[in-house]
């Protein structure tokens, strides 16, 4: 099952299970109501919240009839995912322009850079939080959440191997994947209320830098 929001993991491989969309759109008008339907699913998480979300209310709000988008989506969940996966995707678009930076002598200040920029992202779009925190609801959408982070990782894990030449590269991808889970969960915590986002943000930094600058010492050691 797919389309189910209690399905997480692959009976015969233990793998996690994706939840997908029913069908992507091809037509041009396909994917303005495809988009339309994303685009009202961020307003209504950061108006209501997810426990409030319902699909209803995202077709009104993208003036679509509910049929329209059941044809895309089985439920709210697998909605939330399509969001998930558009926000990792387009930050892997834009980690990809910097590859090739790493190593050189400025790596530390490619590393503030997109930690400013993923901050930015953070903090002057609130339906990134939300959606976020969605993907924690249920075991289907966790393990999805999974899946997204585990192809993002994939990424960074490339990016590592020429500042850490002599690590094995299963740590390298055990190491990818911390990265990426620490700067989510900092990034959650930098917009919570009553956090100071600046002050977060500047301790993510050390964090990253001091692992990252360690791990390098110890490959080349």
């Amino acid at each position: 099952m797919r389309d189910g929001a209690d399905t997480s993991e692959n009976a015969d491989t233990n793998e996690p299970v994706e939840l997908l969309p029913r069908r992507r759109p091809t037509q041009e008008r396909s994917k303005r109501k495809f988009d339309a339907l994303l685009t009202a699913s961020r307003e209504l998480l950061v108006d209501v919240g997810f426990e409030s979300f319902t699909c209803e209310e995202v077709a009104s709000r993208a003036g679509l009839p509910i049929g329209t988008l059941y044809q895309f989506f089985a439920n709210k969940y697998v909605i939330v995912c399509e969001l998930n996966r558009q926000d990792l995707k387009g930050v892997q678009r834009e980690l990809a322009e910097f590859d090739g930076e790493i190593p050189s002598i400025d790596w530390l200040r490619f590393l503030d850079d997109f930690l400013d920029h993923m901050s930015g992202l953070w903090s002057s779009d609130p339906s990134r939080r939300e959606v976020w925190l969605a993907m924690q609801s249920t075991p289907a959408t966790r393990a999805t959440g999974v899946i997204h982070e585990r192809a993002f990782a994939a990424q960074i894990e490339r990016m590592l191997a020429p500042l850490t030449p002599r690590t094995p590269r299963e740590r390298r991808n055990l190491m990818a994947e911390v990265l990426v889970h620490v700067v989510y969960s900092m990034l959650n915590f930098s917009v919570q209320d009553g956090q100071t986002h600046a002050d977060a943000v500047v301790e993510l930094k050390r964090i990253m830098a001091a692992y990252l600058s360690l791990a390098e010492k110890e490959s080349r050691r």
